[in-house]
């Protein structure tokens, strides 16, 4: 019984505590019976109001405008209620009106602390005026501050770049580098025939800092608006910003960092997220990743290889002096470039006649329905359906173009054969990431028997295997005067200087390149022209391109600059990708500059319509000429003259050269 009786005690007790502790009958707040929460639930009145009014005090500037116009309401009746109901109105014109216009004298002291100079009446109605007229310096105070407060904050949000671009058929540009300048002013040119022209451009960097950068390298836009937006383009709301779904089309740089492909990749895959869009062109730093980048793009992107491209360039140039001036020509938008084009007319005609048809327009290839390119193909080959590809000074010559009617002076064409390439002797100073392509490429146009020297005190040569070129490496100082006169640098044929930039910044690579350059031009100076190697630098920054040339050099690349020219125009025209690639493939047609004299005789002055016929007759095609004499002057263009006009009177001098498309 003892036992039972604890028991039931116990169990009693246990009851009363659980409807104690339970319910909450008895005023005390119910514990919850969650395990690990014993927290009071329950939340009084007034921290729900200050909850609320929190929220719409964070809500901004509107916010804010909008509790103060409460309060000048409040204020306006409350006193307008106290003197209508008191009767302290004073018995003048103020009365009048009754409440109404006791309300618009209440409005007028709060908002306007003068008022009150002008008040007449008992002590109280003055005091009570002035006390409003007080309480209204609080409100104007706060409200001018909440306004100034507002204004900076919408001041620091358009420098942060956060809002959204409306723009459309716009040209946007994702990430930031030395190219944007170059893009841009490439753009601004392209642009000028288009009606309210933008160019949109987002990179991890400040808004205001980018639009300083663009306005101080690229002074004149010609027309064009530059909108920049601060974000990352791997970021879906950051790529929004920029409304490319609208764009015309979209280049991807290559950013500044350790892994530059694998930002370039993510950046593709943003752009392909949202399914259709405009066409895209990026470039890729190692080729490695550019099958990669190309699963990832699709049909809508064309990925260009930098490394290749760059060292195709350098090599083509090293072969031909002056090419370089001729590819900067073709690439950029400022002079002549290269379009497709249809004409119904020549579908009868032949190559040969298509090369013959326009006064001020060079037929350079043909272009065919399913996207493939041939440049310079037989002279018999017919047009048919195939667009033209041609060079002209802009897309809008190409709706009113004019036959030529100059005629041909067939006594003056010259008929020799070519005289075949011979074995050559290459030299190669300096070593970088694009030195293997370069040699390869090299190895694809020299004859067998040629030699390739390559000297350099940086990096590690990774020579590939070669098949036509024998190739000998060796370590020395490549911007030490011994070290060059050692080598007879006058017994080559080319001389490529590559820049160390692999291993030095981009100020302290193109100055070890000037200072070898100059070393070079102080050895070839006895040398004559004639004998002289051709010698051509690459250069990173083109600010370095001036200082170049006073060394003589025949042709300089600047990497950055002839990519952004690359990208530019394949922007505008993604169909260009074709021509580029026959342009700069070892196997296609390349640009020579070859002596006059091997197409015309010597003399007067000629036609250059008599100079096209000369080259078809050797199964070229003529782009224009170079004069010997301007080779070395920038504001001249090198002296080379793209694309002229087939009445152009050509002076023929001995060492002026004839710009070809031919295959070998």
């Amino acid at each position: 019984m003892g036992r039972t009786g604890q028991q039931m005690r116990q169990r009693t007790a246990k009851a009363m505590s659980t409807r104690t502790t339970g319910d909450g009958a008895d005023g005390v707040v119910p514990r919850d019976r969650h395990r690990g929460r014993g927290r009071s639930t329950s939340v009084s009145r007034r921290a729900r109001l200050r909850y609320w009014f929190d929220g719409t005090m964070a809500r901004g500037t509107s916010a804010l405008v909008g509790w103060l116009a409460v309060v000048t309401v409040l204020l306006i009746v409350v006193f307008s209620i106290v003197v209508t109901v008191t009767g302290m109105q004073p018995g003048t014109e103020n009365a009048k009106g009754g409440f109404v216009g006791q309300l618009l004298a209440s409005f007028f002291h709060a908002l306007d602390p003068g008022t009150v100079a002008g008040d007449s009446g008992s002590w109280p109605f003055i005091v009570t005026m002035l006390l409003l007229t007080v309480a209204g310096l609080f409100v104007v105070s706060a409200l001018i501050g909440v306004i100034a407060t507002g204004i900076d904050d919408r001041l620091a949000q358009l420098r942060r770049g956060r809002s959204l671009v409306v723009e459309t058929d716009h040209t946007v540009v994702l990430g930031w580098s030395d190219a944007v300048f170059a893009i841009v002013r490439e753009l601004s040119v392209a642009n000028e025939s288009r009606r309210r022209p933008a160019v949109v451009v987002l990179a991890e960097r400040d808004k205001v800092e980018m639009e300083e950068s663009i306005r101080e390298k690229v002074p004149d836009l010609r027309g064009t608006r530059v909108v920049c937006r601060t974000g990352s383009p791997l970021d879906l709301g950051d790529l929004a910003l920029t409304h490319h779904t609208a764009a015309r089309s979209v280049i991807v740089l290559s950013p500044e960092t350790d892994d530059p492909d694998s930002e370039v990749v993510k950046t593709l895959l943003a752009l392909t997220h949202g399914g259709d869009g405009p066409h895209v062109v990026a470039e890729i730093q190692d080729p490695q990743n550019l099958e990669a980048a190309r699963l990832v793009a699709g049909e809508r992107a064309v990925v260009v290889d930098k490394r290749e491209t760059v060292a195709r360039l350098i090599v083509q140039t090293s072969r031909q002096s002056g090419a370089a001036a001729v590819y900067t020509e073709l690439f950029d938008f400022d002079g002549d470039e290269i379009y497709l084009h249809r004409d119904p007319s020549l579908a009868g005609a032949t190559y040969r006649d298509a090369v013959r048809a326009y006064e001020t327009v060079s037929v350079i290839g043909l272009a065919s329905p399913d996207g493939s390119v041939r440049l310079n193909p037989g002279q018999d080959e017919p047009v048919g359906d195939r667009e033209l590809v041609v060079v002209a000074e802009d897309d809008s010559v190409l709706a009113g173009l004019h036959r030529t009617t100059t005629e041909v002076e067939t006594a003056r064409i010259v008929t020799d054969p070519v005289a075949p390439e011979a074995a050559s002797r290459i030299l190669v100073l300096g070593w970088n990431e694009r030195a293997a392509v370069v040699v390869r490429e090299l190895d694809q146009y020299a004859q067998p028997g040629s030699s390739l020297d390559v000297v350099c005190d940086l990096g590690s040569p990774d020579v590939p295997e070669v098949s036509n070129l024998a190739v000998m490496v060796s370590h020395g100082r490549t911007s030490d005067r011994g070290t060059l006169a050692a080598l007879d640098v006058a017994s080559y044929h080319q001389v490529v200087v590559l820049c160390y930039s692999d291993d030095l910044p981009v100020q302290r690579a193109d100055a070890r390149t000037l200072v070898t350059l100059l070393h070079l031009r102080d050895l070839l100076a006895d040398v004559p022209v004639a004998d002289r190697p051709s010698v051509v630098s690459e250069m990173l920054d083109d600010r370095n391109r001036a200082l170049a040339q006073v060394a003589d050099v025949d042709d300089v690349i600047v990497s950055d600059e002839i990519l952004s020219l690359i990208l530019t125009q394949l922007s505008e025209d993604r169909r260009l990708e074709a021509v580029f690639a026959d342009l700069l493939d070892a196997d296609g047609a390349e640009i020579y500059l070859r002596p006059v004299g091997a197409y015309v005789t010597p003399g007067e002055p000629v036609g250059y319509a008599t100079l096209v016929e000369a080259a078809a007759r050797r199964g070229e095609t003529a782009l224009g000429y170079r004069v010997a004499a301007d080779a070395h002057d920038p504001a001249a263009g090198y002296g080379v003259h793209v694309n002229p006009a087939k009445s152009t009177a050509f002076p023929v001098a001995a060492d002026d050269r004839v710009v070809v498309l031919a295959d070998d």
